[in-house]
């Protein structure tokens, strides 16, 4: 049995609980996606066009170090939500996502849900209370990394 997009993303954990109307909204934005082993689902730098709800596989968020190269500082899971960027302009990325394992994703379009958030604030703001929990986690990981990297040393 092959499952609508709509079905997918309503099913998905990030949009638990959202009105079916904004999960109508959303899916209309959004397609599936695969990548595979060691395939970079963005980086740094670039235009931060999606976001990516995993289904399925691992991801590594990845910092660039100029000394030790690319340095893991979280890893997502199946369930899990890709992608922040695309919140705040200039909608670039901040870090890289390398897939772990094979991903499939729903990618959805940034800008496309920008314009349907701004056309309904109510979609917007819920969008931004299911944004800010993974953020801050994001923020945290980042945090942790640094401590782990430039911490007290004896």
């Amino acid at each position: 049995m092959i499952e609508s997009i709509e079905h997918i993303v309503k099913e998905h954990r990030f949009f638990a609980g959202m009105d079916e109307g904004f999960v109508a909204l959303v899916s209309g934005c959004a397609k599936n996606m695969r990548f595979d082993p060691g395939q970079y689902l963005f980086h740094e730098g670039d235009s931060a066009d999606w976001f990516f709800l995993l289904r399925n596989g691992s991801v590594a968020i990845e910092l660039r170090d100029p000394a030790r190269g690319a340095v893991t500082v979280q890893t997502l899971h199946e369930g899990d939500l890709c992608g922040l960027s695309w919140l705040v302009p200039p909608y670039r990325w901040t870090y890289d996502a390398r897939a772990i394992d094979l991903v499939r994703a729903i990618a959805v379009d940034a800008a496309c849900l920008r314009r349907k958030s701004e056309a309904d604030p109510r979609l917007g703001y819920d969008m931004m209370k299911r944004f800010m929990p993974p953020l801050v986690e994001r923020l945290q990981a980042a945090r942790m990394q640094m401590i782990d990297i430039y911490g007290a040393h004896d």
